[in-house]
């Protein structure tokens, strides 16, 4: 009798060894690897694929249908694609059951039947929420299952218009021999679900969970594996709620989504950057707006500087939304190019609204407002954006007259930018500087 083979799996990265290991080699992760059997490899199939010149290709046009949220549509390029796999992934009780539960009635009430499939609520549950939203419940099916064998079966039959798994880490198929929410189990999981809904046009929406580290739960093939990868973030005590897309085969990635909780359910917020200016003291020092522009469509956004007098000998940094080593090369430019010392004091960077920015465009409000919190000088109604070099130059970025438009439409007046890009705009002052010395010297100066 053959003798099965295990294996042992890292349940961060998907990392595969024979034996076991305190440390993974690829993540770094310590006690991750866990025992599992060596699942079973997929039957071969008759080649039944279909090929045709690139050119036949491009007459092939995407039907996209909506989730019935505009400004989601919108984020994800304008809705949903036939066969699209989407990864909705966020904190618990974050909203992101509401979200797809909303989405799958409002599909269901344009498109036909919705399948909804929950591994971790009850049909009984599903409907105390959907009546507490006001879900009308027609031509939405609840199936409460954790076996994909189950789950496959179901879809064959029913063929629905839109299939919503939530979430992927409760399922497991009879075949794979480790539990749910293994690397084993969620790979093959997402990857027959994927396969099967593809060949029949059907888009789906996949639930993820996130582990205390903040990333998704199971292996980074997952991303890998789907479409589109949405975040769900939000402080779960407050009102609003972010979907940012990380992801998008059929779209820009970087676009965001802004909703409003409420008792009867999610509701668009239809201007994301009045949502983020709205409680905006501008008279206040250490106040920057700037424009963020990962997507396609900028969003102004608010950034916060705080510095205090250390209390103790090693001064503190804190960032929220920032990137904290980004701030200590910030702090080391201005000090050797603008002489303002931090050294003995604390600094604190917030981006307002929850969001997460990660690109060099903010070095220059960042810079900004460390110098108006220092100097105790507000900066008033102006947007900043530009990178800054290690020799304290403000180098070039992309989409500027995209994030000039944005900030004219908002009443900004006036805009600091780099030098290099010369663009005129009418109803907005372009004020270029080529090194961060001439920036900090033009608000305190003001």
């Amino acid at each position: 009798m053959k003798k099965d083979r295990t294996q042992f799996v890292c349940q961060e990265c998907g990392y595969v060894s024979f034996r076991w290991l305190g440390k993974c080699p690829s993540c770094g992760s310590w006690n991750t690897l866990v025992e599992e059997k060596d699942f079973p490899q997929l039957k071969g199939y008759k080649n039944k694929s279909s090929y045709k010149p690139l050119v036949e290709w491009y007459q092939e046009n995407l039907v996209r249908t909506s989730t019935g949220f505009e400004k989601l549509d919108a984020a994800i390029g304008g809705g949903l694609v036939p066969g699209q796999v989407v990864l909705l992934a966020g904190e618990p009780g974050i909203g992101k059951s509401t979200l797809l539960l909303q989405v799958s009635d409002r599909y269901a009430n344009v498109y036909g039947q919705v399948l909804y499939v929950s591994g971790e609520e009850s049909g009984s549950q599903i409907a105390l929420r959907g009546e507490r939203i006001g879900v009308s419940g027609k031509n939405l099916l609840v199936l409460p299952e954790t076996r994909l064998e189950v789950l496959m079966d179901v879809i064959e039959s029913v063929n629905p218009t839109l299939l919503v798994v939530d979430s992927v880490q409760t399922l497991y198929s009879e075949s794979i021999s480790s539990s749910p929410g293994s690397v084993s189990q969620v790979r093959e999981c997402a990857f027959r679900i994927s396969e099967l809904c593809k060949s029949k046009n059907i888009p789906v929406f996949l639930v993820g969970q996130i582990t205390k580290e903040g990333m998704i739960a199971g292996p980074k093939v997952l991303e890998h594996l789907v479409d589109t990868v949405l975040y769900f973030e939000g402080e779960r005590f407050n009102f609003y709620r972010i979907v940012k897309v990380v992801k998008n085969r059929f779209g820009s990635s970087g676009e965001v989504a802004v909703f409003r909780m409420l008792d009867s359910g999610l509701e668009e917020v239809p201007e994301p950057s009045a949502f983020f200016l709205q409680e905006r003291v501008s008279s206040s020092p250490g106040s920057v707006v700037f424009p963020y522009t990962e997507g396609s469509k900028p969003v102004l956004v608010e950034v916060q500087a705080l510095t205090i007098q250390a209390l103790y000998t090693t001064p503190q940094r804190r960032a929220q939304g920032y990137d904290l080593n980004r701030l200590s090369i910030i702090l080391a430019v201005l000090e050797k190019e603008c002489k303002i010392f931090t050294r003995d004091r604390d600094v604190f960077v917030n981006v307002v609204g929850g969001m997460q920015i990660k690109e060099p465009a903010s070095d220059l409000a960042v810079a900004l407002a460390i110098a108006s919190s220092l100097k105790d000088k507000p900066i008033g109604d102006l947007v900043a954006f530009g990178e800054i070099g290690l020799a304290g130059e403000v180098r070039a970025v992309h989409f500027a007259d995209v994030r000039l438009k944005e900030a004219s439409r908002f009443g900004f007046k006036r805009a600091i930018l780099p030098k290099s890009v010369s663009i005129k705009m009418e109803g907005i002052e372009a004020i270029g500087v080529s090194h961060i010395k001439d920036a900090v010297e033009l608000i305190l100066s003001s």
